[in-house]
Formats: C-alpha cells, structure tokens, sequence
C-alpha cells in the first residue's frame, strides 16, 4: 500500500468540486455493458462463473491442439501462477522470478494472474524469462517520479487521489507495447490465460479481465484498454486516481470507475466454484490434469510493529493497513483451502521476517533493489516454497 498519510481517510472529506467522471453504468446492468465488444473480454465471477468456466474449457482445448493431443486427459502438467499486490515490495516477486530463472526450474505457466503491483509483474512473468531484464528494470531502475507525481495536500482534498499516477501510466506505455502484446496474444491462442483484476466502485464488483483475449482481439484500442487495466489494477483508492473505463450499453455511452483489484482481493487463482467437476472426479477416483500453484505474496504473512501517534489520520491509516495485510493473510489461506480440495500441489512465496529493512519513503529505490536481491538470491539458490501458510 503506498502510505501517503492517512489520505484514503482524508479522501472523504472533500465536499467542494471534484473531477467530472461519465454517467454510470445503469444499477444492475454491469454484465451488460462492454468495453471493445468483445464477449469474453472480462469476467464477472460474484454474479456467476459460467462465462469463466466456459473460457478455461475453451483454454485447455486451444492448448490440446497447440501439443496435437487426442484427449484432453493427456495435458501435460498444468502451472499456475499467482501474484499479490504489495506496491513496492512487488520487488521481492521480480526478484524471484528473475532468479528462477537463473536457477533453472521455472515452468512456462498455463495461468497467470496478478492484482495491483502483481498485475504489473503478470505481463513479464506470463511471457517467460525472455522478459526478465525488463521485468529487473521496472523494479530496480525506476525512480519514485516515474511511478507518482505528489499534490499538495490541499488540493488533494478536492481531488481524486493523493498522487497523479500519470507517470506510472507513461511507464507502463513504454513497455507494455504492440510486440509485447502481440506476444501475448500467441500465448492465448497456444491455451495460455493471463487475468488481471480490478475493482468497479459503482457496481461494487470484482472485474477478472482477459487481457489474451483482448490482445488477439485485433481492436484498435486494445493496447490502450490493457494499459488502463493495469493502471486501474494498481490505483490504491484515495492514494491514486481511478481508471475511467469507458464502456457501452444498448448502445449508449457509459464510464465505470475502476481502482486497485486489492480493494476486494490481494491475490486470486481461480473461483472456488470453477473446479467443482474437478473436485468431483477426484473423489469418484477419475482422472483429472495434474496441477502446480504458486502463489507470490509481495508481502510479509507475520506482523510489521510500528508505533501508532494518537492522531486521526494516524489511526486510521494504521488500521487500514492491517486490514489489507489480513486480507492478504486470508487470500492465501483459502487459496490453500481450494488447493487441498482439488488436488493441486500449493507453493508460496512470501517475504520472511529476516529481511528487516524499512521502507523510507514511497518506491524507494534503495529499499526495492534490496528487496529484489533478497528474492534473486533465495530463488537462485532454489526457493524453499512453503507448502501451506504458516499459520497452519
């Protein structure tokens, strides 16, 4: 989280002018509305899992024809791969990768998925470690001025965020480009996922967003749409300004507001729901794909002491804070739960309570090279994933 003060509760005390924003999507319309046109472009999986369920069916055939298979029961080994928000200490995941890499274990992953600073990993890592030195540089090279542009405080109070993200976007145009997505969109037709997630304030919903489908859509605006997913996967609430999506219904235009995916989950896999034929087989005694999660936690799983001032802003920061490092803590948790259930081997990666340095100021530099290191050198040397979350 970048910790700007206390701003997400400051945030709410603007009661002048405020930036326009398009109307809404109309109040249970949501699943309705589109972006490029493009019927499986997003995923809505509180208000149901078909659609989703559909394109992971559509997913393993592609891949089935991509080997030459004559059944879907000979897949090979399907990995997966899970990357958490944690703003800079995104680096720790970087690192990681890029060390496995050297190590020379790292599988090409069937499943990519990332929320806020792992959706700004998930393009590198689903692509492989030919992406590895641009991966190292978004997390080591990166000044503070490149990610963020602070507002004076005051004018914050009518604004929509504590800091303009315009130069995170400028950075994330540069090298998420027309090769990049054209990359992408191979891997999708191969039978390869990558789904960012955000979060739609209106609607109040979790939005899974298929950027391969996107990426081999051909449309016009689908790089611009990808760029702004990950802008709008990354926009801590009250700390950065939302994405304005533009979207259309029954033809008419509309503009979804849309922040951090962290706001409902810190990291996902896939919904529990998903794999209930899954589950089922595996207790008839039938075969099913074998299966390998990792799960990055850009983020530490025991508690971070700091003394709390007996001010407001203070008070209320802090507890923001815990909530979002419970939240966390939670999401590894259950996916664990769903794991054991579906048969699938579980792998976590977190930060460990040895590297004990302290963030100075927000994305500092110093602190994300340091932190890139500690995950380099443990994967180098090959990472000891945990098997299930320490508190079990």
């Amino acid at each position: 989280m970048l910790r700007l003060g206390g701003g997400v509760a400051l945030a709410g005390l603007a009661g002048c002018s405020h930036p326009d924003r398009g109307p809404p999507v109309p109040i249970g319309q949501t699943t309705q509305a589109s972006v490029l046109g493009i019927p499986n472009e997003r995923f809505f999986p509180l208000l149901g899992i078909d659609p989703i369920e559909a394109e992971f069916k559509a997913m393993m055939a592609r891949q089935q024809r991509a080997l030459g298979l004559s059944s879907l029961a000979d897949l090979p080994e399907q990995q997966l791969l899970a990357v958490s928000g944690g703003a800079e200490n995104g680096a720790f995941g970087a690192g990681l990768l890029c060390g496995w890499s050297v190590q020379g274990t790292r599988p090409t992953f069937q499943l990519v998925t990332g929320v806020s600073t792992g959706a700004l990993i998930a393009p590198f890592a689903f692509l492989g470690p030919e992406y590895d030195p641009q991966l190292r540089a978004v997390y080591t090279e990166l000044a503070p001025g490149q990610i963020l542009t602070k507002r004076p405080l005051t004018s914050a109070l009518f604004d929509d965020g504590l800091a303009d993200n315009s130069p995170l976007f400028a950075t994330i145009s540069r090298y998420v480009d027309d090769s990049l997505l054209a990359r992408i969109a191979a891997a999708y037709q191969a039978g390869r996922l990558l789904m960012i997630a955000t979060t739609d304030l209106d609607a109040q919903l979790p939005v899974v967003w298929n950027i391969g489908a996107i990426a081999g859509s051909g449309h016009p605006r689908a790089l611009e749409t990808v760029r702004r997913v990950l802008l709008a996967s990354a926009a801590i609430p009250g700390a950065f300004p939302p994405s304005m999506i533009d979207v259309t219904l029954n033809g008419k235009a509309y503009q979804e507001m849309h922040v951090d995916g962290g706001a409902v989950a810190q990291t996902f896999l896939y919904p529990a729901r998903l794999t209930r034929d899954r589950a089922r087989r595996s207790r008839a005694g039938l075969p099913t794909v074998d299966a390998r999660a990792f799960i990055i936690r850009n983020g530490r799983l025991d508690p971070e002491w700091a003394k709390v001032e007996r001010h407001t802003l203070d008070i209320a920061g802090r507890a923001i804070d815990t909530m979002i490092a419970i939240s966390g803590y939670n999401d590894v948790i259950r996916i664990y739960a769903i794991a054991q259930r579906d048969g699938i081997d579980y792998n976590l990666a977190f930060i460990g309570p040895d590297f004990n340095q302290t963030l100075p100021s927000p994305f500092d530099r110093g602190y994300m090279r340091s932190l890139f290191d500690y995950g380099y050198q443990r994967a180098v040397r090959g990472y000891n994933w945990a098997k299930k979350p320490p508190i079990l």
